[in-house]
């Protein structure tokens, strides 16, 4: 069946959501293919409806600290990472979602060597983070991969989900840094900028063998 959907002619604005319902995995892969990695859009995936998501202008600088702050953390706890950035997760063919950024820490040697993420043979990211997000399509997405934890910057707030054979729950505390504030680190750190988390660090020791 050939793709039925054009999104370059889509005018969607920033911060507003598209759904569009009754769409196919294969129509979702080819939209994939068709569009391409160069692009400001982000594409979500769920059992037939397709989330096509403009991010404001102001986006990407929360997103790039809290990727900076989780980097800075690791690296002081003298821990693996590896960034797979927004890499496209996917489950065939129920689910298919963007992050703005993603990160393996407990696999990362494992798919350090990785050229393609295939989740059939790979296991998922251990945190996906998204900014300025109230999609419920797109943690539902996330659940089908089973992504252990998910962190969503909204509203100047964060929200930390984590996974279980039940589906995502919220928590007050990361389950990757079990020991630290991030609930209240990642939006004061945003709003007063990276000199309070460079504040913080300076005035806090953080834990070098964390739990898990």
């Amino acid at each position: 069946m050939p793709l039925t959907i054009s999104l370059p002619r889509i005018q969607i604005a920033p911060g507003s959501p598209l759904s569009i319902p009754d769409i196919s995995w294969t129509d979702f892969t080819s939209l994939l293919e068709d569009l391409g990695e160069n692009r400001h859009s982000r594409l979500a995936y769920y059992q037939g409806l397709l989330e096509i998501m403009s991010p404001l202008a102001l986006h990407e600088k929360p997103n790039r600290l809290i990727a900076d702050i989780v980097k800075a953390i690791l690296e002081a706890q003298g821990r693996d990472w590896e960034d797979f950035g927004s890499t496209t997760l996917k489950r065939p063919p129920i689910a298919g979602v963007e992050p703005d950024t993603c990160f393996y820490i407990q696999n990362a040697a494992l798919m350090r060597p990785s050229q393609n993420l295939d989740l059939s043979q790979c296991p998922p990211p251990d945190l996906a983070i998204e900014c300025d997000l109230t999609s419920q399509t797109v943690i539902q997405a996330y659940a089908a991969i089973q992504v252990p934890e998910v962190w969503i910057y909204a509203k100047d707030h964060l929200k930390i989900y984590l996974y279980s054979d039940q589906g995502y729950t919220d928590s007050q505390s990361s389950q990757i840094f079990p020991d630290l504030p991030i609930i209240t680190l990642i939006p004061q750190s945003i709003a007063q900028g990276v000199s309070h988390f460079r504040r913080w660090t300076a005035e806090t020791a953080i834990p070098q063998q964390p739990l898990g």
